[in-house]
């Protein structure tokens, strides 16, 4: 066993942790369909948004942990449930008007309001299928439209009609009175409208495989469950599918995981084995309320690209999947800087180390170096004191600091150059507050001036960290006054970065000019 297989066996890291649960599976025999299958679901009702990179992303990881522990074979699947009926028209597209008048068809039958697809729905799962490529999501695309009218479903369709007092008894626990009286596992198809009928159901013929119910106009009407004609309702859909396709693992939110029981139980009456599940916590936006694609609270996939790298995004999506977490702005500069952390850190550890760092799970073990020479946090107090515009006026500073990097070289550092100008502009700029000194503050900002003056120790970001330190620890009792006073007065912020770093990078003249800048009250002048 090698020393990665060896240490990824007792990880603490979730993705090992799973993926030992999914081996125990097979560990007196291998798969019969010869190898582990992941699924995730996805709701084509709307454009793919950042739950979806999250949890193929966190699927990802589990079935790379499983390849690091096991020699069987896997698969990953993305299902699109797009035999769903629409119940509503979504608010962020064209053609409102046309679409509403398709409402109950599945997404597959629904014109597309862009005109570019056979479909509503065909156009969601290209978008999909383009969302998870950019990403280089290694998967197979299954239709739930195809699923069903190709025959693949039929054989559990046929058994579910079978079974259905049985799988009917799991359901109408859940439901309430009302709701009871209606309620069946098939939703017929309307042979003329295309709709998905939510009628009561007068017999279900097992010997037959048909279903017979009366449609919206009191018509009788009898269908085979087989061949498309029918499709069943969500959560028995959830079962079915993971008995029709043997599925191993499923993550999904927590919002599913009060249903979980009756997944498994309805994949057990089809006569399939329960997979393995993980409910992950939700995305919440800056004031705690839970992200939403049709109110657009949050933050979305394409802003946290404006800011920062896809990388940045998988590290946050890594970090404690079952705490709910806060998904806004704020949290990009730091994601940035503990990523390219875990990057320098990786480089000196050992297997067992390795293991449990996020970066190995983000690349799959094939981990890249970090070319960050400025932590990204850094690059926004340069942004700042420089009124920086573009990426050029921030690598004049960088190169002077790291003369050897460049942005051919540093393509991640100048990446996130860019990056932190357009988060400064928008993020840091309009809320900027530059405050007077104290006297006792102005005493010390003078003592900093002179000393920096006079200074002949190059660059050295530890040196001239002493050198402030030692100013303020005359002055301020705790020492964090200072510093604060430092970030308060010359970047115009409640906190920042190791301020030794900052005079080193931006330069030891340029920060006596800026003390004398403040001392003047140019800084508060605006």
């Amino acid at each position: 066993m090698s020393d990665m297989r060896d240490a990824a066996m007792s990880s603490k890291a979730w993705p090992f942790e799973e993926a030992r649960r999914v081996l125990k599976r097979y560990q007196n025999k291998p798969p019969e369909k010869g190898f582990v299958l992941f699924e995730t679901g996805y709701g084509p009702s709307g454009l793919p948004h950042i739950g979806t990179f999250g949890e193929v992303l966190r699927t990802t990881m589990i079935k790379r942990a499983f390849e690091e522990i096991s020699d069987i074979p896997t698969k990953l699947i993305c299902f699109s449930d797009d035999l769903d009926g629409m119940r509503k028209v979504p608010g962020n597209v064209p053609q409102q008007e046309m679409l509403a008048e398709h409402m109950h068809k599945p997404l597959t039958s629904v014109p597309d309001p862009f005109g570019t697809y056979e479909s509503f729905g065909h156009h969601n799962n290209a978008m999909l299928r383009r969302f998870l490529d950019t990403f280089g999501f290694e998967y197979e695309f299954y239709s739930a439209r195809e699923f069903y009218q190709s025959g693949q479903f039929d054989a559990i369709l046929l058994r579910a009609a079978e079974r259905y007092d049985e799988i009917m008894a799991v359901m109408l626990k859940s439901l309430r009175e009302e709701r009871r009286q209606t309620y069946s596992i098939f939703l017929p198809i309307h042979p003329e409208t295309g709709r998905v009928l939510y009628v009561p159901i007068r017999e279900v013929n097992a010997k037959d495989g048909t279903i017979t119910f009366d449609t919206e106009e009191g018509e009788e009407m009898t269908l085979p469950v087989t061949g498309g004609n029918v499709k069943l309702q969500w959560k028995p859909d959830f079962g079915a599918r993971w008995a029709a396709l043997d599925v191993d693992f499923e993550m999904y939110g927590k919002e599913h995981a009060t249903n979980t029981a009756i997944y498994d139980r309805i994949c057990e009456i089809l006569g399939g084995r329960k997979p393995e599940h993980f409910s992950y916590e939700l995305f919440l936006d800056e004031n705690g309320q839970k992200i939403s694609k049709s109110s657009g609270n949050g933050i979305s996939i394409d802003q946290w690209l404006t800011y920062a790298s896809t990388e940045s995004l998988a590290y946050f999506m890594f970090l404690k999947p079952k705490t709910a977490k806060r998904m806004h702005f704020d949290v990009i500069p730091k994601a940035v800087d503990e990523y390219h952390q875990q990057l320098r850190a990786y480089e000196t550890q050992d297997a067992a180390g390795r293991a449990n760092n996020p970066v190995w799970h983000i690349h799959g073990g094939d981990v890249p170096k970090s070319d960050m020479v400025v932590p990204f946090s850094m690059l926004l107090n340069l942004a700042s004191v420089s009124s920086a515009e573009d990426k050029g006026q921030l690598w004049g500073f960088i190169q002077r600091y790291a003369p050897d990097a460049s942005p051919e070289k540093n393509p991640g550092m100048d990446a996130a150059a860019g990056q932190a100008v357009r988060y400064f502009n928008d993020f840091v700029k309009p809320h900027k507050v530059f405050r007077t000194p104290t006297d006792l503050e102005r005493e010390a900002l003078e003592e900093l001036r002179d000393n920096l003056r006079s200074w002949d120790g190059g660059l050295d970001a530890e040196a001239l960290q002493s050198m402030v330190f030692a100013v303020g620890k005359e002055r301020f009792e705790p020492l964090r006054d200072w510093f604060t006073a430092l970030y308060e007065v010359l970047l115009g912020a409640s906190q920042g970065p190791r301020f030794g770093g900052f005079i080193a990078l931006y330069g030891v003249t340029e920060t006596a000019d800026l003390i004398d800048a403040a001392l003047a009250g140019k800084l508060t002048a605006g």
